[in-house]
C-alpha cells in the first residue's frame, strides 16, 4: 500500500516545512463503468457522490442517483472531498485514504495518520489534520488530480502537542491552526510562511471546526462563542449564554456571513439542535437565533449553497432554506420522512451535501438519497441504496 510517511519533521515556528514525496505505485483502477460518460482521462464526467455505510463506501451518479460501484472498508469512515474535482478522503484507522469516485476505486494511496481527523480545502490546498499528533500535511489541491502511481508532493508541518484539531492554509501561506493538548483545546495561532507568529489567542475553549468566509477570514467555534483570524489579528465573539458552544461552521467564500451549529445546554442528551449562530466577519458580530418551532437539526444537517443561503435537513424531514443575514426561515420544502436523532453522533443519520444549487439529501431509515433545487424545492431525483447511508461527500 503506498503510504506518505512522516519521516522528516520541522516544529511549527521553525521557519522550514519538510517537503515530501510519496512512495511506489499503487494498485491498478477500475475500470469506468458503462452507464458513466467517460471525460478525456478516461474518468466519468458529472457529479458523483461517496455513500458511507458501515462496513464500505457507495459511488453514486449524481444525476441519476443510481449505485455505480461498492467499495468494501472499514465499519465506520468519515469521508470528505478532496477538492480537486475527481477524489475524497476516506478516514480509516491507517489515516487518509484516498477515494477516487470517477473510475471509481478506493486507492492503494494512504496519508498515514493515527487518527485521521478534519480535512479542510481552501486556496488551492487540501490539508489533512491528525489527532494524534497534531501533524498537518498540505497538498496543492490540484496535484491531486493526478495520482499515477503515487501521491504528490506534500508539506508536513509538525504540532507542538497533540488534540483534536484543525488547520488551514491561507493563500499567502498564512498557517492558522488549533492549540490544545490531552487535556483540552484552548484557542488558535497564525504564523506565517517563515514560521514567525502573527496572532495567538487562548479564548476559546473547546476550540472545533473552522470555516474561511469571504476575504479569507477564518472563523473557528468554541464553547462560549467563536474566534476569528482577519488581516493578522484574532478577534473573539462571546455567546450571549454563559454556554453556548459552537462546533461546525457554514461558509460561503463569496460571504462574511457564517452560519454555525449552536448549543446552550451543556447537559443536553442526543444530537438535535434548535438554535443556529449567526456570525459576521466584517462587522465581528455573533447573535443566537432560534429556528421556528418543530425545527431541529444535528451537525451533519447543515450547508451553503450558491446563492449564498443555508439549507438544512429538519428532524420534521423538511428541507429549511435560511437566510445567513437574519436567520429568519425563508422557505421550506417537502424531503424525506421525519426522523429522530441519534443518541451518538457515529450512528446513521440524515446527511446534506450541495454542488451549486442542488442540494443532496440521505433518508437513512429508508436507504434512500434524493436531490432537490433549493430555488425552488422540485425533488430533482431520488434513488435507492443497498446499505444505510451515513455521511456523504459530493464531488463535481
Amino acid at each position: 500500500m503506498t503510504q506518505l510517511k512522516r519521516a522528516a519533521r520541522f516544529a511549527v515556528g521553525a521557519g522550514v516545512v519538510a517537503v515530501l514525496l510519496a512512495g511506489c505505485s499503487a494498485g491498478s483502477a477500475a475500470e469506468t463503468p458503462d452507464s458513466a460518460p467517460a471525460g478525456a482521462d478516461g474518468a466519468a464526467d458529472g457529479p458523483r457522490v461517496a455513500v458511507a455505510y458501515a462496513g464500505g463506501v457507495l459511488i453514486v451518479d449524481g444525476e441519476t442517483l443510481k449505485v455505480i460501484d461498492d467499495l468494501p472498508t472499514e465499519d465506520f469512515v468519515r469521508l470528505n472531498p478532496a477538492g480537486d474535482g475527481r477524489h475524497a478522503f476516506v478516514t480509516t484507522s491507517e489515516g487518509f485514504q484516498l477515494l477516487d469516485v470517477r473510475e471509481p476505486e478506493l486507492t492503494d494511496h494512504v496519508v498515514e495518520a493515527a487518527a485521521a481527523g478534519h480535512v479542510v480545502r481552501h486556496g488551492g490546498k487540501t490539508v489533512l489534520y491528525d489527532d494524534a499528533t497534531s501533524d498537518t500535511t498540505v497538498f496543492d489541491t490540484d496535484a491531486l488530480a493526478d495520482t499515477d502511481g503515487s501521491l504528490p508532493e506534500a508539506q508536513v508541518i509538525e504540532g507542538v502537542e497533540a488534540h483534536h484539531g484543525v488547520s488551514v492554509v491561507l493563500e499567502d501561506d498564512t498557517f492558522v491552526t488549533t492549540v490544545g493538548d490531552a487535556t483540552g483545546r484552548s484557542g488558535i495561532r497564525a504564523v506565517d510562511a517563515a514560521g514567525a507568529e502573527i496572532a495567538t489567542s487562548a479564548k476559546c475553549p473547546g476550540v472545533h471546526g473552522e470555516g474561511t468566509a469571504k476575504g479569507e477570514a477564518v472563523v473557528f467555534g468554541c464553547e462560549n462563542g467563536a474566534l476569528v483570524f482577519d488581516d493578522g489579528e484574532i478577534t473573539k465573539l462571546t455567546s450571549p449564554d454563559e454556554f453556548g458552544r459552537i462546533g461546525n461552521a457554514y461558509v460561503s467564500e463569496n460571504s462574511p456571513l457564517v452560519v454555525m451549529d449552536y448549543k446552550d445546554d451543556p447537559d443536553m442528551e442526543g444530537y438535535l439542535l434548535t438554535d443556529i449562530a449567526l456570525v459576521d466577519t466584517e462587522a465581528k458580530t455573533l447573535d443566537k437565533v432560534a429556528l421556528p418551532d418543530g425545527i431541529s437539526y444535528t451537525f451533519r444537517g447543515v450547508t451553503r449553497v450558491d446563492s449564498g443561503d443555508a439549507v438544512l435537513i429538519g428532524s420534521d424531514g423538511r428541507l429549511h432554506v435560511i437566510d445567513p443575514a437574519t436567520g429568519a426561515v425563508t422557505a421550506s420544502y417537502d424531503a424525506i420522512g421525519a426522523w429522530e436523532g441519534p443518541s451518538e453522533w457515529q450512528q446513521p443519520h440524515p446527511a446534506i451535501a450541495a454542488l451549486g444549487d442542488v442540494v443532496y439529501v440521505t433518508d437513512a431509515a429508508n436507504s434512500t438519497i434524493i436531490t432537490l433545487d433549493a430555488a425552488t424545492g422540485e425533488i430533482l431525483a431520488t434513488g435507492e441504496l443497498p446499505h444505510v447511508p451515513n455521511e456523504i461527500a459530493v464531488v463535481g
